[in-house]
């Protein structure tokens, strides 16, 4: 890569996947082709192409066309950790020094980090040692601090509303109680946001430990004035008062190892064994992270993605990129991570579920 003089900007997408990565990859590009006159490096598979030294050229015609894909076209990884990589033998090493001198190595003005809450902080130790880079918020938790709405949430959020509106005719049809699990570890904005567009009866949030015997009164009283089915939304991060989380198994070698799975057909087997009514589970899983992105989040990846560029080509580096109130804002990484984001019990959309008679299980 010696002897070129334009400047180099490089872009990964961390964590899961999720509609809009493409759309922002896209709006990076071409803003730093077209108005910056820039090279794009794209590193392959998030982190683990930072520390294995794995990128590709990327020209403006690579990302003519990408705009409604869902997924990313760079590739990604949810167990890439330059501060937790196993070797050959299974143990876990510190290599961000390799994933640095890398970096180093690519001569980037700067590099974009596409990503959620766990790509963010790794993103932040990085800039720690001295890599310029900014970040792009992506995850369809919407999870993240100082940001009203993340990449992939709109059109995650749609999906499982649509999931939701389908459910709704066969447990109708069938009288049933319908059990509709929906990503979410810990916090409930999806459930929350989908459970209210999708008419959820039942809403139940890791924020909100529920009792299911409170769940259980809900569905014999709506039974009683002759609505013979309902419609439960649960977050995969929901647990019961003095209880924990279901999970479904440990991968070791994750940024995350918890894997959680099973609450659907928990709470599916409280009420049918206090109820005594039909109830089915809806695991709607990958379904969430699939498919083209909605405008709004095509939309929004493209002002994130100009907004990332724009701070590379101005040096405005260890920032995110947010959106408040409708406008585009810079905040710094250090305000971003250590935390997340969570539903408040005061929150203006729980207030209007329970003013419309939605039940959180308490």
């Amino acid at each position: 890569m010696q002897g070129s003089k334009k400047k180099r900007i490089g872009i990964l997408t961390g964590g899961g996947d999720c509609p809009g990565l493409n759309a922002t990859i896209r709006a990076i590009a071409k803003t730093a082709i077209l108005n910056y006159d820039m090279e794009v490096i794209g590193i392959k598979d998030g982190f683990l192409g930072l520390i294995e030294n794995r990128f590709l050229n990327v020209s403006y015609g690579d990302v003519s066309g990408i705009l409604t894909l869902g997924g990313t076209f760079l590739g990604a990884s949810n167990k890439a950790n330059p501060y937790r990589h196993p070797d050959f033998k299974g143990r876990f090493k510190d290599v961000s020094g390799t994933a640095v001198e890398n970096y180093c190595a690519m001569e980037l003005a700067g590099l974009v980090c596409i990503g959620g809450d766990g790509t963010l902080n790794i993103a932040y130790k990085l800039s720690k040692r001295g890599v310029k880079l900014v970040g792009v918020p992506k995850t369809i938790d919407c999870d993240l601090r100082q940001t009203d709405a993340t990449i992939g949430f709109d059109s995650a959020l749609v999906t499982a509303t649509q999931a939701i509106d389908k459910l709704h005719t066969t447990a109708q049809s069938h009288h049933r109680v319908m059990v509709i699990e929906v990503m979410g570890r810990y916090a409930g904005w999806l459930a929350l946001y989908s459970g209210l567009a999708g008419g959820g009866d039942i809403i139940l949030l890791p924020e909100i430990p529920y009792d299911i015997k409170k769940v259980c009164e809900v569905v014999l009283k709506r039974n009683q004035r002759g609505k013979r089915f309902s419609i439960v939304v649960v977050s995969e991060g929901a647990r019961p008062k003095a209880g924990k989380m279901v999970v479904k198994k440990i991968v070791k070698d994750s940024t995350d190892p918890v894997r959680l799975g099973g609450i659907g057909d928990k709470i599916a087997d409280g009420i049918e064994k206090i109820t005594r009514l039909e109830t089915r589970v809806t695991v709607l899983g990958h379904l969430q992270r699939g498919g083209e992105p909605t405008p709004f989040d095509r939309i929004l990846a493209t002002r994130f993605g100009v907004a990332g560029c724009e701070m590379v080509a101005k040096g405005d580096f260890g920032k995110v990129v947010t959106l408040k109130a409708g406008n585009i804002r810079a905040v710094d990484l250090a305000k971003v991570v250590g935390d997340i984001r969570r539903v408040r019990l005061k929150d203006p959309v729980i207030k209007a579920a329970m003013a419309v008679g939605t039940s959180f299980g308490v």
